[in-house]
């Protein structure tokens, strides 16, 4: 995650490895996440034995607005509405189905409202298959002894979106 130099980074793989990789190597990634609070609690999108914020790529041709629905409702079943930027972030790390593939992403973390849906699993992908559960409420006073498998100040994130409520 951290710059080593102009030609190499270190990236992360989920459980914290590090891996010294050649800029050229990397694969840009935009990514978007929703932040979805309602009566003390945030939810989450299960991974694991941990939990990220409901999410992911931006592909190629699609705007943020178009992704972050997408997104949370292919990993929640909610329909959003998309609020304020709460957060924008870098990440370096190695995907986790991937042997050799890295990645440069900006995170930008959006302030949603929910507005439809309800909480399913029916659309996840393949991979999402794999590894996530049910998406949970997590209560917001939780949030800081909970295992979030992203390289960002979580509870940093969580708290500047609540100031922005």
């Amino acid at each position: 995650m951290r710059n080593m130099s102009k030609k190499e980074v270190i990236c992360t793989d989920i459980n914290g490895k590090e891996f010294k990789v050649p800029v050229d190597k990397l694969t840009f990634r935009p990514s978007v996440y929703g932040i979805i609070i309602e009566k003390g609690k945030i939810l989450l999108s299960k991974q694991w034995d941990g939990y990220d914020f409901p999410g992911g790529g931006v592909d190629l041709g699609e705007t943020i607005e178009d992704a972050l629905k997408r997104e949370v409702k292919e990993e929640t079943g909610l329909e959003v509405k998309i609020g304020k930027v709460a957060s924008c972030e870098n990440s370096f790390f190695k995907l986790p189905f991937s042997k050799d593939k890295f990645v440069h992403s900006i995170l930008i973390y959006h302030l949603c409202e929910r507005i439809g849906g309800e909480l399913s699993t029916e659309n996840f992908d393949e991979h999402e298959k794999k590894y996530a559960g049910m998406p949970e409420w997590i209560s917001l006073e939780d949030i800081k002894n909970i295992r979030f498998y992203n390289s960002a100040d979580n509870v940093k994130i969580i708290k500047d979106a609540q100031k922005l409520l």
